[in-house]
């Protein structure tokens, strides 16, 4: 299975359609979250990305919340939003979780705390793809100043689970970074997007 992942295109309608030409090539798409920036532009930035015609996982950002993204998707008949929900899709199992995983410093933001992802985590199957907003604690979240602002639920359920692949985004400055977690290799993604080749 062939799969074009990206995170937090921001409103990006020109790499937007950048994804939607190069999905041509792949069997899933993986949109990790933050469509909008702060609330606003949801719209036209899932309009760009309804020109994808293979399946297409979704999660909420931490800059748009769950219920703003299954609304913007309504007319999109290849969307698939996740957050804290599996599906499946050729005999490969997805679950999803999106939201600012910890809690963020900014009051507009769509964020979980750490109990609440653990508990919205907890139906995650084994070996699945683990699409999620934020990265894991300690792997491909460091930011500019060098901390690491990833979520220990997220990292707990990776350890638990051994999912197949696990990609995010949300950590602007560690786009592109990957790194291993046991057997399960981590992205995080942003906007230029990648292709994976599931085995």
């Amino acid at each position: 299975m062939k799969i074009l992942a990206f995170s937090d295109v921001h409103r990006d309608l020109d790499q937007c359609g950048e994804l939607a030409e190069r999905s041509t090539d792949a069997d899933v798409v993986i949109g990790a979250g933050d469509f909008a920036s702060v609330h606003d532009g949801l719209e036209e930035t899932i309009a760009a990305l309804s020109a994808i015609q293979a399946p297409t996982v979704l999660v909420p950002g931490n800059n748009e919340n769950e219920e703003e993204l299954r609304r913007a998707c309504e007319g999109w008949g290849g969307s698939i939003v996740l957050h804290g929900q599996g599906t499946e899709i050729d005999g490969v199992q997805f679950f999803g979780l999106g939201a600012g995983v910890p809690v963020t410093p900014w009051d507009w933001s769509f964020d979980l705390d750490e109990q609440q992802a653990a508990e919205r985590l907890a139906d995650c199957p084994d070996g699945a793809v683990l699409v999620v907003h934020s990265p894991p604690l300690g792997h491909c979240d460091t930011s500019g100043s060098g901390e690491h602002l990833g979520s220990v639920a997220i990292l707990d359920a990776i350890e638990r689970t051994r999912p197949k692949v696990a990609v995010c985004g949300h950590i602007h400055e560690s786009w592109g970074a990957e790194c291993e977690i046991g057997s399960t290799p981590v992205f995080n993604l942003g906007p230029s997007g990648r292709l994976l080749d599931l085995q």
